[in-house]
């Protein structure tokens, strides 16, 4: 989650485990939607009475829910865990559509934009730990209407998990890139394509790991950040990838929520292939390659600023390289994974999917440009989250 800390019911393990004796990993979504104003497209506070009046349909008992977030301007979808690609995305999609219908149900509407693009004064949800963050950390807490992507992972012991979070690291800015769908903020165009990723990282416990090579170094980390008493608590471990509190998985929670679900499907493609190379090489003895969190860090800052663009970061060099020239790297680096998997032909063809269509930042500065217009950006953005046709399209 994106501000709060608490966890959904996304991806545990499932029956079909965790991958290293020819079984499927399995894996979930968490996708944070903004609510919006069907006329002036402005983040209206509604979760509470959205969440009040949804019942969860008796169809989808075993799929997707949905849950409260920070503000009450957002509402979280949770699929749960799935060990293929198809049954995932078919979830995605059931699940924002169950969003769509709560929302109209009380007059609203749900878009999957990271950031609002108009103005908007946030108002957190009512409970005593949601007040604590707002006290401690003022402007950055008051201001964190944004909306991300989080991907569970299965994994077969934590032992696995921080092998895995020490393999993937250097990867993992290509996803804000593949994700970005942020360009405005209060009313401007930023000029990155994922400010999303600009505002999530005033928290002071987000950003890259170190490696860290061993689950004692882990926790320890984890236990030493809490007692700065900066962290509040163990939920506010904001680490760009993390084990997860409650189940045997490794989230990755830098991405921003993707306009289309097609996207959101090839996040989760790429990050299952992501883990099950990192595990791979670690029972193979393959070091993790060493790139420091502080360049990382800037590896980040160039995903956000440019998306696929223009240059990012190699994720072994560190030197800039045609973002083409990244996403290609990342796909040779988990082919022979997703080859296994099955999931191959489709990762590719979503892959190319959006680079032909560009990502949600791509898209919404296309209609601003067209319309002149952020009502029109959200109209947009609301109408592809509930998979309505463009006008003439």
């Amino acid at each position: 989650m994106d501000g709060s800390g608490v966890e959904g019911t996304p991806a545990s393990t499932g029956a079909d485990g965790a991958g290293a004796a020819g079984r499927r990993r399995t894996f979930g979504i968490e996708e944070e939607l903004l609510l919006v104003d069907p006329g002036s497209g402005e983040a209206v506070p509604v979760a509470g009475a959205l969440l009040d009046l949804y019942v969860r349909p008796m169809e989808s008992r075993n799929g997707p829910v949905l849950t409260a977030e920070f503000q009450q301007e957002m509402i979280e979808v949770v699929t749960p865990p799935h060990s293929t690609l198809a049954a995932l995305e078919a979830d995605i999609i059931a699940g924002r559509a169950i969003a769509h219908q709560a929302a109209e149900d009380i007059g609203v509407r749900v878009a999957a934009l990271a950031t609002s693009p108009l103005p908007a004064d946030p108002h957190p949800v009512q409970l005593r730990r949601f007040k604590a963050m707002t006290e401690e950390y003022g402007l950055t807490a008051r201001e964190q209407l944004t909306c991300g992507c989080h991907i569970h992972v299965s994994v077969e012991s934590a032992e696995e998990g921080v092998a895995v979070l020490d393999r993937i690291r250097n990867w993992l800015p290509v996803l804000i890139a593949l994700s970005a769908n942020s360009p405005f903020w209060h009313g401007e165009d930023t000029g990155y394509a994922s400010y999303r990723s600009q505002v999530w990282n005033r928290w002071p416990s987000a950003g890259p790991l170190e490696i860290l090579r061993t689950p004692e170094a882990y926790y320890q980390l984890v236990q030493d950040m809490v007692g700065t008493g900066v962290a509040l608590d163990e939920g506010m471990i904001y680490f760009d990838a993390r084990l997860s509190r409650h189940y045997p998985t490794v989230e990755l929670r830098l991405a921003d929520v993707c306009l289309r679900p097609e996207n959101t499907v090839l996040l989760a493609g790429i990050a299952r292939g992501l883990v099950e190379t990192g595990a791979r090489g670690w029972r193979e003895g393959i070091e993790p390659t060493v790139v420091p969190a502080a360049l990382l860090r800037l590896a980040g800052w160039k995903a956000s600023r440019w998306g696929l663009r223009g240059e990012l970061l190699d994720p072994v060099t560190s030197r800039p390289v045609p973002a083409l020239a990244v996403v290609n790297a990342l796909m040779n680096h988990i082919r022979k994974a997703l080859e296994d998997i099955g999931d191959l032909g489709r990762v590719e063809e979503l892959m190319d999917d959006l680079l032909n269509a560009g990502t949600g930042a791509t898209r919404q500065l296309e209609v601003l440009h067209r319309t002149g217009d952020l009502e029109d950006v959200v109209r947009d953005a609301a109408d592809c989250t509930a998979r309505i046709p463009a006008e003439g399209g």
